[in-house]
């Protein structure tokens, strides 16, 4: 199985739910209903919107793949393994609530609105379809694959005097919902979710390209992608995003 963590520039927040600070985009999760096709079921009307009080700070992306081995003639050699597909993309992310400040029943609300993602929606019991809804996370220019809640864990750590909680923390997982293949767009976005690099000392865009696709010379499509127009000056602390090969080389 492959995994990724991925942390992201920017996120977290304080211990209470002031104002965000100046050009921080806050993330949310953006719940659609399930439309159905062939293989499985794409996003179709929006239907609500949950948004993030502090941005995670990391992302855990895992994807696999089923091989099967055949039985080799020479006891002392492995089988050659063949592919039997990919399973689907899997996400895990963690969530903060803070009403310290409003001391009302915020915190409540959007915990229930996080359980509400692993019911069917009511469009969908009136067709007799039973779905529930595909949620995308959105954070800023970058959009993850759609998917349905898994698991939701809530964790209510901080109370008013009448018993009301004010701070939670939520841990939720997300699967891929596979959708029509014949509609799908490598490069529209809309499957994968880009990762976001913080730049530190030492970092060049070449060495950046060689970690994440090993190929140091994919320098020039990673440039043209983010608009970084001096390659060899990145500032300490700014972000670079990577997307997938397919989405980096469209551009190209």
């Amino acid at each position: 199985m492959a995994s990724k963590s991925i942390a992201l520039h920017g996120a977290g927040g304080g211990g209470s739910g002031g104002a965000p600070p100046p050009n921080l985009t806050r993330a949310a999760l953006e719940l659609y209903e399930a439309k159905p096709v062939a293989s499985g079921s794409e996003p179709g009307a929006p239907i609500d919107r949950i948004p993030f009080q502090f941005n995670p700070k990391e992302l855990s992306i895992s994807k696999s793949a089923s091989w099967a081995r055949s039985n080799a003639r020479d006891a002392k050699a492995a089988g050659t393994p063949q592919f039997n597909g990919a399973d689907p993309c899997k996400m895990t992310f963690e969530l903060f609530f803070d009403a310290t400040e409003t001391m009302d029943g915020s915190v409540v609300a959007r915990v229930e609105q996080l359980f509400a993602c692993c019911v069917p929606t009511d469009d969908s019991l009136g067709k007799k379809k039973s779905l529930p809804p595909l949620v995308v996370l959105h954070w800023g220019d970058v959009k993850s694959f759609a998917g349905f809640v898994t698991s939701v864990q809530a964790k209510y750590t901080l109370f008013t005097g009448k018993g009301t909680p004010i701070r939670a923390t939520c841990n939720l997982s997300l699967e891929e919902m596979p959708g029509d293949p014949l509609k799908q767009n490598p490069t529209s976005g809309s499957l994968t979710l880009t990762s976001v690099r913080t730049v530190v000392a030492g970092d060049s865009l070449a060495s950046i390209a060689y970690r994440e696709y090993g190929d140091p010379g994919m320098w020039r499509p990673l440039a043209l992608f983010n608009g970084i127009d001096d390659p060899l000056r990145l500032r300490l602390g700014s972000s670079v995003l990577l997307p997938v090969v397919d989405d980096l080389m469209a551009g190209v």
